[in-house]
């Protein structure tokens, strides 16, 4: 099984930014050990702060069994993202969020790529990756 996760702005900085919301360890370290914990998949892992690359990336995952997005921000904005999600050939797609967006924010509580997804798993830190990826194999 491929699986492509995509993650949006300033998720590079996890480890560092905001630890009270976001917690101390790297998203880039739990995601190599989420290659380790299952070795019968093969992950693609990309990051990018800029809309349109993470749009390109979705369009490369045609050859992918499942996407996990983590649009951050774009996740309340971007029609566009949601756009390019509905085209891609994959339809198992998860949306991923590290923190609980419906304690936060109020603009946070709307997501435009829900609807495309085939569930939504938010507020379990990066465990949430985790959920995503056992929701797949279930």
């Amino acid at each position: 099984m491929k699986v492509s996760i995509i993650n949006g702005p300033n998720l590079n900085l996890i480890g560092t930014r905001e630890p009270e919301i976001y917690g101390h360890e790297s998203l880039t370290d739990y995601l190599l050990l989420m290659s380790k914990k299952y070795p019968g998949i093969r992950f693609t892992i990309f990051q990018n702060n800029i809309e349109g690359e993470i749009i390109n990336e979705i369009q490369r995952c045609s050859d992918a069994d499942a996407i996990i997005i983590n649009a951050g921000a774009y996740t309340h904005t971007s029609i566009a993202i949601a756009d390019a999600l509905r085209a891609v050939a994959c339809k198992k797609i998860i949306e991923v969020h590290i923190s609980n967006v419906y304690a936060r924010e109020h603009y946070r509580r709307e997501s435009l790529i829900a609807g495309v997804c085939m569930g939504s798993i938010c507020g379990f830190g990066l465990k949430s990756y985790d959920l995503a990826v056992m929701s797949l194999l279930s």
